[in-house]
């Protein structure tokens, strides 16, 4: 069984006008205050130095967030890179294990009826010079 907690009744009370005009009088006030503080030449180094505080924290978190993102980008095309590395060194290896000599020799013999010459039909050709040519 749960445990039932009875609370007493809150009691609302109305808005006062006076309470309230004296709530607004005062924050006019200090607003005055503010406004004229800033006025002095101290306070507007001051508020420029906060103004430049402020510009600079937002800098250094939009680099930071810049330099997330960028990292993250780097990390993918790296993974990238080295994929493409793996598919072309398969290719490599696909290339040279087509075009082997033993290979190719097979192919041509089981599907064009190619053989080796023998030595009688072999000719050789005698190599022209540019001045033979004449």
């Amino acid at each position: 069984m749960g445990a039932v907690a009875i609370e007493p009744a809150v009691r609302t009370t109305r808005l006062n006008k006076e309470k309230v005009r004296e709530g607004v009088v005062a924050a006019v006030r200090i607003s005055q205050q503010v406004f004229a503080a800033t006025r002095e030449k101290n306070a507007l180094i001051s508020l420029g130095l906060a103004v430049v505080l402020v510009a600079s924290s937002i800098g250094v978190a939009v680099s930071a967030h810049e330099n997330r993102e960028l990292f993250n980008t780097l990390s993918q095309l790296q993974a990238e890179r080295d994929q493409f590395q793996a598919e072309w060194s398969q290719l490599l290896l696909e290339q040279s294990a087509l075009g082997a000599h033993g290979r190719v020799e097979k192919l041509g013999a089981e599907r064009f009826n190619m053989v080796v010459p023998g030595r009688q039909d072999i000719v050789l050709v005698p190599l022209m010079t540019p001045l033979a040519a004449r």
